[in-house]
Parts: structure tokens; sequence; C-alpha cells
């Protein structure tokens, strides 16, 4: 199993994270042959700075913020959807909103569990993902002739931090 549970729930060098994150987002696009623009780079900078899941208003409205100029919808659109394609980010679709994927190399091309622990407090979102659980669910629909193409679960909770009485920053 992996997990960035303690990434996200604990405290941690977020910036020497996020700076080998947005590596491994340019190693794997150069690795596939897509171009990873200024705007998928800054979307996906954006989502990794984020302890939250942003929407894509959210992340036009910080865009704009950081460029001094206003951003177009589909700019933000097209970048999110590159994003999810190349597997670098995941849409938490009960909060309509991204967050930046932990595990892009680990695998490559392919759906994992794609299991997020959400906290109801803080907002924070985890990321697991299962060998177990991707086998479990693959057996189920192949059982039922069923293809499965995506899947996403979603689980709501308290966090450490937030079980403690902490907050986040």
């Amino acid at each position: 199993m992996l997990t960035n549970a303690r990434l996200v729930f604990q405290s941690h060098n977020h910036d020497r994270s996020l700076v080998a994150a947005l590596e491994q987002a340019v190693a794997l696009c150069a690795e596939r042959g897509v171009r990873l623009t200024s705007a998928r780079k800054t979307v996906l900078k954006l989502l990794w700075q984020s302890r939250s899941p942003l929407g894509a208003y959210q992340l036009q409205d910080q865009m704009s913020k950081l460029s001094g100029k206003s951003i177009a919808p589909p700019t933000v659109y097209r970048a999110i959807e590159f994003l999810l394609e190349q597997g670098l980010a995941h849409r938490i679709h009960a909060l309509n909103a991204f967050i930046g994927c932990p595990f892009p190399r680990a695998f490559p091309n392919s759906p994992h569990s794609n299991v997020f622990l959400i906290c109801e407090q803080c907002n924070n979102v985890a990321e697991i993902a299962d060998a177990k659980i991707n086998q479990l669910l693959k057996d189920r629909s192949d059982k039922l002739n069923f293809t499965l193409r995506s899947q996403s679960i979603e689980l709501f909770g308290i966090c450490p931090n937030c079980c403690n009485g902490d907050k986040h920053e």
C-alpha cells in the first residue's frame, strides 16, 4: 500500500516535496512526449502548494493573481484535463475539486485505487493506492462483465491533526 497521509496530515518540508513533484512531472511528460506548458505547470504547482483540493475557479483566481492578468476559464480547464489525462492530478468528485497525484511514477498509465481520505474539518485530502483494492475491484467488475475504466473512493472523516485539536497551517 502506498499513501501520502503522513505528508498531508503531518508537518513536513512542503517546499521540498513541491520541488520533487514538479521535477517528477517534468520528467514524466518528457518521457511521454507531451508538453508541460507554463499554464499546466502553474496549475500543477498550485494544486501541490495547496493542502486542500482546489476548484477550477479557485485555480483561475490564483493564476490571475500570479500573472497580474485575467485568465480565461478554458485555459484552466484545459490544463486540468491534461493533468488528469497524464495521471498528475485527481478529481475529488464530492468536492468538485482537484489535487495533485502523489503516485504518477508508481502507476504509469494505469488507474490505481484512488482512495481519498478527506478531512471534514480542514479539508485536507490524502490518497491511498493499494494493489489489493485494485484487484478486488477488478475481480468484481470482471465477474459482472463490467469494463472498469476508472475508480474513485472518497472517505470522509477527521484527520489526526484535527482529532488532536491541531489545525493545519
